[in-house]
């Protein structure tokens, strides 16, 4: 299988990984990206040789297309470049690796080319679940998820026609580094602290997302994108191993679990192979050594990210995404240390509170809630550091 791929967030966590994927598959990159990371960008372009390169810096962009003017590689900047590589025309299938909801516009322009998506951006479907989903279905386009948990329910729900005898999702979560924790406890931790994640190796804003359970609360609005069932029939369980990344039970109360090593190599390759399986990247798993595998349910009290997520897609419309960008900007505030861990979930509530909700939403709409979130979270905080000082 010779595909063709453009990676989108290509010197993030996963856009690396991916790249590891692509190299071990023998495929060809088409077109790469990333934020402001000029110099690993380059790298990049010289071992994979793409046609096309973005930053989102339009000044590290310029610098970049002088650096690497004796390749064959167009470099392009801004949030245009971005989308120009997403629409890159030998590309069979785009990685969208981008972090928060910048991965939206690229997401959509690369449906409207017609392009499969391998989806690791999950902010796109939370902030424009409908949006995204109609185009998908408009345009033909499959979209493939890279989530270790959506890609677990994915592989279970092979051979599954339809949702009629599907019980419920079980998403499972490593509980992140506070498990167990009270809320007065987790009053005045760091973060430091907040990035230790005890299995798995991610970016900060994930990481960060994994602490409050904010992530599995993203996750649980994608899940309902992109197996078109409602929010009842999703569970969380905690499985502090990430052995079992996910499980689905049907209505007889079977149950089928999707079981591997805590490396993301794994759905990266699912979901630029599939249907076909390539030899594993990762060790195989021995069940023998691992002897105990551990379950728990979630602390919807402490974790209040993960009950405000239910709510909001409960609600519709615009809640998930006013929700997601509060959270983004609460996430980055949190790691500039300008508020304390406890603020993210109080902030993100709030902010869910003030949504002026439409239904049938357009993507200017979502983009109106996404400015209004941030904007919230910004003045009060800024009320707040003034209020202290």
């Amino acid at each position: 299988m010779n595909k063709k791929l453009s990676i989108l967030g290509s010197t993030g966590s996963i856009g690396k990984q991916a790249l590891e994927v692509a190299k071990k598959c023998g495929f060809e990159v088409t077109a790469l990206t990333a934020s402001s990371s000029s110099a690993e960008l380059e790298k990049q372009i010289r071992e994979f040789k793409p046609n096309i390169a973005a930053l989102v810096d339009e000044k590290a962009a310029q610098d970049l297309a002088v650096r690497v003017s004796d390749t064959n590689t167009k470099v392009v900047g801004g949030i245009q470049g971005i989308c120009e590589c997403a629409v890159e025309k030998n590309a069979d299938i785009v990685l969208n690796a981008i972090v928060g909801m910048a991965g939206l516009l690229p997401t959509l322009d690369a449906i409207d080319a017609g392009k499969d998506i391998a989806l690791a951006n999950k902010e796109t479907l939370v902030a424009g679940g409908k949006l995204v989903m109609d185009k998908a279905r408009q345009k033909g386009v499959n979209i493939y998820p890279v989530d270790s948990e959506h890609s677990a329910i994915f592989q279970c729900l092979q051979g599954n026609t339809s949702n009629e005898s599907l019980k419920r999702i079980i998403l499972t979560a490593s509980g992140g580094p506070f498990f167990g924790k009270t809320r007065a406890e987790l009053a005045d931790v760091t973060v430091e602290q907040a990035l230790r994640h005890p299995n798995w190796e991610m970016g900060a804003k994930i990481t960060i997302d994994s602490a409050t359970m904010m992530n599995k609360g993203l996750e649980i609005i994608e899940a309902v994108w992109l197996f078109s069932v409602p929010q009842d029939k999703i569970d969380v369980l905690v499985h502090r191993e990430s052995i079992i990344h996910s499980m689905i039970e049907y209505e007889d109360n079977s149950v089928i679990a999707q079981l591997g090593l805590p490396d993301m190599r794994i759905p990266i390759q699912y979901a630029l192979t599939y249907p076909k399986r390539y030899e594993s990247p990762v060790c195989q798993l021995d069940l023998a050594q691992l002897a105990t595998l551990t379950f728990a349910k979630p602390d919807y009290d402490t974790f209040d990210c993960l009950a405000i997520c239910k709510e909001a897609i409960k609600r519709g419309g615009l809640y998930p995404a006013a929700v997601n960008s509060a959270n983004e900007q609460a996430n980055t505030m949190f790691r500039q240390g300008r508020i304390r861990f406890l603020q993210i979930g109080e902030l993100v509530g709030e902010a869910m509170e003030r949504v002026e909700n439409i239904t049938d939403y357009t993507l200017s709409d979502v983009l109106a809630a996404d400015r209004k979130a941030r904007d919230f979270v910004m003045s009060k905080v800024g009320d707040t550091l003034s209020f202290i000082g």
